[in-house]
């Protein structure tokens, strides 16, 4: 397992998650794996420039950990929005 990260490695690739059709998920069904948030993300407009326009989540056992998209999470919450958009990988099957 990594650090922060209950759920074995799953080994996806950028390009893998890139295939992954984002979806809609609600910010209260969301476990975090990350235990800091870096500001300069949170704050930077252009923070998904060299990254994915969603957040990362993954599916294991029931539950939905997000993986990548901190800020984009609590962007949204701080806008009072209960969604945020994300690609779902969902643990056992194959991309």
């Amino acid at each position: 397992m990594n650090a922060g990260r209950p759920y074995p490695d799953h080994g996806l690739t950028q390009s893998a998650w890139a295939e992954i059709p984002p979806t809609q998920v609600r910010l209260d069904d969301l476990v975090t794996t990350k235990t800091q948030l870096d500001l300069d993300h949170l704050l930077d407009e252009d923070s998904t420039y060299f990254g994915d326009l969603f957040a990362h989540v993954v599916k294991w056992k029931g539950d939905l950990f997000l993986e990548d998209g901190l800020h984009r999470a609590v962007r949204a919450a701080l806008q009072q929005r209960n969604m945020v958009h994300a690609r779902v990988y969902t643990m056992g099957r194959h991309v």
